[in-house]
């Protein structure tokens, strides 16, 4: 063992040595950079080719560096299997991490970025010809909004009588029906009530006209009814399909919110309806179909394409942007990513003209005629026309009169169109629910259409069409080779925030409920680790042979169900919580029973990897080996720690790091006693600090203690750490002070030192090796931050404020943000109680206000964790009346009008606060995080769950925490939010500084992380996941789990590892899985010093033979991102390639 510690100890030395001597080479490039101002133009030749040289040469120092760093790692991995083998040491397991801490220990000073990976973030951005950027459209519009005549948000639409003589209008009537997985009903409720029904007629009365046609979304429903059916009527599906009488499209299990929703869930939710269609249906769906959800992100069109979809089709977008977009016929467009500098991203995309998908607002412009066109609305029936005239069945003597009527209509709305080729959708919300729709609808239109078509005079063919149909024609008449016709625009940027009239701005729901946005987050936390874990352990267990009685087929089973939840909730009325309290409460159970299920398929699978005798392993569901650390008692409460009970005895705690990355971070539990060690099994105690759990804001706990300590697992490992009652080797306790302005305080604190502050009206100040932080005496709010690198300090100012609701008719509600002006500064009826504390591994400061519970912390590590502020705020406004409580920061980063806010996770959206706007129109969603920056800094707010941010001044943050509005804001729901919880909500606050760039005064459309903001992000999000081992079971002997064979590329994320269902009856697990890939975008102008990291960038590459550290690649295969077709994916067997930005999925079976 002493052998192997001298090589690690001398490997480390040598990787230091080159780390240290890049840097020196970095620092002097630099210095020799600033010597000259003004840079490239004065530089003479002679310079500039010494320049180039100290470049070439540093990236040979790069690239030598990257050698030696997999040279080190393949020689630790060599001893470890040593080790392993029993040649080191008769401890054999837990000793085979020997090595382990002390390389994690000793991360590189500089990051090393392969130079060519900087060129990505650095490219000039260059707007096609064609192209039309959002950015550009928001600064060109005046959004006014003049009466439009008949179309109220338009204009007068006028056309030539001739104008079809030389190509006839082509029509294609698309009907559909909008079925809402849960809103105002739950899901189960409206399957019962209405979507079985539409189903069900859907096929009889398709089977009974050939011309007729109609699409589907929602997997969701078509699953439920699919188990309900028999074959005869399965088969008759099938049929329908395969004749393109019926079309599948988008295939999602939902069709998602597009503001809240992280990618992550929707690609899982789109893998989900995917998997299902090709295993019951053989349907690979071509075109999307997104008529609901309230605004629309690049990052869906994104996913679309890598799924191998054509096309799409979106319907809110702002009522001046539609209107824009008309006029300059660009509403038929390929939208484009914003980082793409070619077109692999392109996919053509219809937005709608009009004010909505229902019938009155799609045959055309006028509203009052179409909706004379929606035969469900005939005389006495129970929907009617609100314009007061009704629609007429079709007979031989008015059939002339109607067709020129909605033919009107048809060439008007056609006129906003590039083309000859028009698309009407027919239907609305849980339409065709009862025969007689069917027949009312597909039997009036047909008479309508037969008369069109049988008089060329009229030069229009009308028919009824999928919506593929449609993209077919218009495909065949704009874009296909040898066509005659119009070429279409390049669309990049996104379509937020919506409104559909006056100010109303859909900027509520990008934080309505944010107890399930956060709950969401934790599910889909909890889906990503449990699916990766039970794919590796699936995987090990085939290896060995040893199948035992692993619950395979039962955590499969689990693991699909929780899929389903999570995806359920991806729905545009779930996350966005603008659903009724009755249906909120079904989402929120269906959330929390997976969140349970998935503790429990995680337990199984590390029992299983961690023992070192796999013979012994046995599952007993009444006696979990391990149980979580935490436990959520209902569907509505936020969740709490287990309290472990220690002895003389150690006690196990395995802890499971979900990330790519082997990681250095702060675990705590929960124990009885306040006298308790910790160590890995080799003698050597490590640092822990043991903390009060307080039971209001000055009494602390006598049955619980906090207990923390720094864990150090390997990517996607399991660690193993024993805690034990100690006499003298006790956790180092933390210290506390208490404040209060002009009050005192009765604290009732024991085996805790309670100091007085020295002086009331100092700064309260804490700190670690990155950062010190002070905050106000009076409020313990932050008010500055110094960066230790560089001693720089930045005014930083954390407050709370209020917003109320317009007096005006129309008012906030689940949907709307309608404020009654600026926000009002929060200020406590009562000085609140402040609580400080400082310990060896973490400080904090904890405000105690009466809505609101404020804690900063910073963690005393070097690296990733050390680097941020941490903030958590738990609020509670349940006592409140229409009002709404935002956290703001105030810096001094000069940022004038512009902010960066992410989309879906993935990608980061320029934006910028606009005068000529509301108020409320300047939030946009913050899915991970938004940021600020002026040439010197960035500060980045990292996000754990969905809310709606804005910067309304510059050097200004805010993010609204909850919403509490008490009557409905006429968009359906009809009811108010009125069922707020405690909620909490987690930060970090990252700050970082910034290189000038080029063109750093022009405004680009795209924008990047750092790779520490992306790893942050990663850590926030993905927490270690601690289990203990029960105390019946602590006589087996575990070994830790290292299942990679070093921390995957510092820029590539494991976005999941998804065992794909066995296609034999009983669909329980079958040995493939999606191997799911992100290369992030990030930006080297951050520094990227003592980031803590143990990861290199390798320009996208991954060596799949030295992935994993045992298992191997029996077979990998690149497939489109859900799994529906082969690609050539860039990638040999032994290495697969990603592009920045690419998100890929590989087949793989792993052995």
């Amino acid at each position: 063992m002493k052998l192997s510690r001298k090589f690690t100890v001398l490997g480390s030395a040598i990787f230091c040595v080159v780390v240290f001597s890049l840097y020196l080479m970095l620092d002097h490039l630099q210095l020799d950079n600033t010597k000259s101002p003004n840079g490239g133009d004065r530089l003479q030749n002679g310079q500039l080719s010494i320049l180039q040289e100290k470049i070439d040469r540093l990236e040979r120092l790069l690239a030598e560096n990257n050698e030696i760093i997999a040279n080190i790692r393949d020689s630790v991995i060599n001893l470890k299997n040593s080790v392993k083998d029993g040649r080191g040491s008769p401890e054999g397991g837990n000793m085979s991490q020997g090595t382990y801490p002390e390389l994690l220990a000793l991360p590189p000073l500089v990051l090393p970025i392969n130079s060519q990976d900087c060129q990505f973030a650095a490219t000039q951005f260059s707007k096609p010809a064609d192209g039309v950027q959002m950015l550009d459209v928001y600064d060109l519009l005046t959004f006014e909004n003049p009466d439009g005549g008949v179309w109220k948000q338009g204009f007068d639409i006028t056309y030539q009588e001739n104008e079809w003589d030389a190509e006839p209008l082509h029509v294609y009537v698309v009907p559909h029906s909008h079925n809402d997985p849960g809103w105002l009903k739950t899901f189960d409720d409206y399957y019962q009530d209405q979507t079985q029904h539409i189903l069900n007629n859907m096929v009889v009365k398709l089977h009974e006209d050939s011309r007729r046609k109609m699409i589907w979304s929602e997997i969701s429903y078509l699953s439920k009814w699919w188990d309900n059916i028999d074959d005869q009527k399965r088969d008759a599906v099938k049929s329908l399909v395969e004749r393109g009488q019926l079309e599948i499209t988008t295939g999602g299990w939902v069709m998602p919110d597009e503001a809240n929703s992280h990618y992550f869930a929707l690609i899982d939710q789109l893998l989900e309806g995917h998997q299902w269609l090709e295993r019951n249906l053989g349907v690979k769906p071509q075109t999307s179909w997104a008529v609901d959800p309230f605004g629309y992100s690049p990052t869906q069109a994104y996913l679309l394409k890598e799924a191998g979809m054509s096309n799409m089709l979106i319907q809110r977008v702002h009522y001046s942007v539609k209107k824009h977009f008309s006029s300059q016929k660009n509403l038929e467009f390929f939208w484009r990513q914003n980082w793409d500098t070619a077109s692999s991203t392109d996919i053509l995309c219809h937005m709608m003209p009009f004010y909505s998908y229902d019938i009155p607002h799609t045959c055309g412009p006028d509203p009052k005629i179409c909706c004379q066109f929606d035969f469900k609305r005939l005389p006495g029936g129970r929907v009617s026309c609100p314009w007061r005239v009704p629609p007429q069945p079709i007979t031989d003597a008015n059939v002339q009169q109607r067709v020129e009527m909605l033919l009107d209509q048809y060439r008007k709305k056609s006129k906003l169109f590039r083309t000859k080729v028009l698309m009407v959708p027919l239907g609305d919300d849980f339409r065709y629910t009862e025969a007689l729709e069917y027949d009312q609808q597909f039997q009036n239109y047909q008479n309508l259409f037969d008369y069109m078509n049988s008089h060329p005079e009229l030069h229009v063919k009308a028919q009824f069409g999928t919506i593929s149909d449609y993209f077919t024609a218009l495909r065949k008449s704009a874009i296909d080779p040898g066509h005659t016709g119009p070429s279409l625009p390049v669309v990049s940027g996104d379509f937020f925030t919506y409104s559909d009239r006056d100010d109303h701005y859909w900027s509520g729901y990008f934080t309505s409920r944010p107890f399930y946005k956060r709950l969401d987050r934790i599910l889909e936390s909890h889906l990503r680790a449990a699916e990766i874990l039970f794919s590796l352990t699936l995987a090990n267990i085939q290896r060995t042979g040893k199948m035992s009685d692993f619950p395979s087929v039962e955590s499969y089973r689990l693991l699909t169900e929780a899929r389903r939840n999570l995806g359920l909730f991806q729905h545009h009325d779930a996350i966005a919580g603008t659903g009724k309290e009755a249906v909120v409460i079904d989402y929120g159970t269906r959330l929390f029973h997976s969140i349970l299920n998935l503790k429990q398929v995680m337990v199984n699978s590390a029992h299983w990897m961690v023992l070192k005798d796999k013979g012994a392993y046995s599952h007993n569901p009444s006696k979990a080996f391990l149980q979580m650390d935490d436990i959520q008692p209902a569907q509505d409460a936020l969740p709490r720690k287990t309290i472990l009970k220690i002895s003389s005895q150690p006690r196990s705690v395995v802890i499971y790091n979900p990330t790519e990355q082997d990681r250095t971070s702060v675990v705590t539990v929960y124990v009885n006693t306040p006298h308790v060690r910790v160590d890995q099994g080799r003698g050597q105690p490590i640092p822990a600090q043991v903390s009060a759990v307080w039971d209001d804001s000055t009494t602390a706990s006598t049955e619980a203690f906090q207990l923390s300590f720094v864990a150090q697992v390997s990517a996607l490992g399991l660690g193993v750490y024993h805690l034990s009652k100690a006499e003298t080797n006790r956790g180092e306790s933390a210290q506390y002070i208490f404040l209060r302005q002009g009050g005192e305080l009765s604290l009732n604190v024991k085996h805790f030192t309670v100091n007085n502050p020295q002086d009331a009206s100092t700064p309260i100040s804490i700190h670690n090796p990155h950062l010190q932080v002070w905050s106000s005496p009076t409020s313990g709010l932050m008010e500055r931050v110094k960066l230790k690198e560089d001693g720089s300090e930045h005014r930083i100012k954390v407050e709370f404020a209020w917003y109320g609701t317009t007096s005006n008719r129309d008012k906030s509600g689940a949907y709307l943000f309608l404020p009654d002006g600026e926000a009002k500064m929060y200020s406590p009826t009562q000085p609140p109680v402040i609580r400080v504390t400082k310990g060896s591994v973490f400080s904090e400061i904890t405000t105690t206000f009466d809505h609101v519970t404020h804690t900063i912390r910073l963690y005393n590590v070097q690296g990733v964790e050390g680097q941020a502020v941490e903030i958590y705020n738990s609020v509670d406004i349940r006592g409140e009346f229409n009002r709404e409580i935002a956290m703001r920061l105030t810096s001094d980063v000069d940022s004038k009008d512009r902010f960066f806010t992410d989309l879906n996770g993935f990608q980061i959206q320029p934006r910028r606060t606009m005068a000529k706007l509301p108020l409320q129109a300047n939030f946009y969603p913050m899915t991970s995080m938004a940021y600020l920056q002026d040439s010197g800094t960035r500060m980045t707010l990292l996000t754990a769950q969905s809310l709606g941010s804005a910067s309304l001044k510059s050097g200004q943050l805010e993010v609204i925490m909850d919403r509490r509005l008490n009557q409905d804001d006429n968009r359906g729901m009809g009811q108010g939010v009125l069922d707020n919880k405690v909620t909490a909500s987690s930060f970090r606050l990252l700050l970082e500084k910034r290189a000038k760039t080029k063109n750093e005064d022009k405004p680009l459309p795209l924008s990047f992380p750092s790779l520490l903001g992306h790893i942050s992000s990663l850590y926030l999000n993905h927490p270690l996941i601690p289990m203990a081992v029960s105390p019946e079971a602590q006589a087996h002997s575990l070994s830790p789990f290292s299942p990679l064979t070093s921390s995957l590329p510092c820029d590539i994320h494991m976005v999941n590892l998804r065992t794909i269902q066995s296609r034999e009856e009983g669909g329980g697990p079958s040995d493939e899985a999606a191997l799911i890939l992100h290369r992030k975008g990030f930006d080297c102008a951050l520094s990227n010093r003592n980031t803590g990291l143990l990861c290199a960038t390798t320009q996208g590459k991954v060596h799949t033979e030295k992935l994993f550290s045992e298992l191997k690649f029996h077979s990998i295969t690149a497939v489109s991102l859900t799994l529906m077709h082969k690609t050539d994916g860039g990638s040999s067997q032994g290495e697969i390639s990603l592009k920045p930005m690419e998100v890929s999925t590989y087949r793989v079976q792993l052995t």
